[in-house]
């Protein structure tokens, strides 16, 4: 998994609250289960039109937020049913942090395992970030996942918490896997000792 220190990117403002996950990706993009191939089908349904065309009034389809690294959203983001899809699909469109004011809580820990920063602040902060965030190419926002900071194009700044686990593995970008290999050593040495206690097993 990319580890996640410091993000500066363009920021898209989403003031929509209850997104869900079959809206950020519709069950018709679920066939799959790679991780790539599915910005295409994020946010679909708001982003094309029946025809197929894009819609030219959805933010990400707008020039100044085509390559947005961070959305700022509404309240009570990813709610909905459990689908690890949805963060692979805002990965691979480029998305690699949301703030908002709460996320559903399976879609906050997924973001976690695949490398998004989900950050929650306060409506006050939401409201100067989505300003911010509506400035369309100068909605330049710098995330500093150490210092827990996000500095606005303005230099104004919010601070963030985060459980320090969740900062741990998102800074050394380990998933599950990644967090068992880090005790590869202590693994090895139990397999060695077992086998040598009990052969027969």
């Amino acid at each position: 998994m990319e580890k996640f220190t410091k993000l500066t990117g363009v920021a898209a403002p989403m003031p929509i609250v209850n997104v869900d996950t079959d809206m950020i990706i519709p069950k018709d993009y679920l066939k799959t289960i790679k991780r790539t191939g599915l910005g295409s089908g994020l946010f679909a349904e708001m982003r094309y039109k029946d025809d197929g065309s894009e819609n030219p009034d959805f933010v990400l389809n707008k020039p100044a937020y085509r390559k947005a690294q961070i959305l700022v959203a509404g309240d009570n983001f990813g709610c909905g049913s459990s689908r690890e899809h949805a963060p692979w699909a805002l990965l691979d469109f480029g998305i690699r942090c949301v703030i908002s004011t709460s996320f559903a809580d399976i879609f906050y820990n997924n973001c976690f395992k695949n490398g998004i920063l989900p950050i929650t602040v306060s409506p006050e902060d939401l409201e100067k970030l989505m300003d911010a965030a509506s400035r369309g190419s100068n909605a330049t926002v710098s995330v500093d996942l150490e210092a827990k900071e996000i500095r606005g194009p303005d230099g104004g700044v919010v601070t963030f918490d985060l459980d320090d686990f969740k900062r741990h593995c998102l800074l050394n970008g380990l998933d599950d896997i990644g967090l068992t290999m880090e005790k590869a050593g202590a693994i090895a040495s139990f397999e060695k000792k077992n086998a040598a206690e009990r052969p027969w097993a």
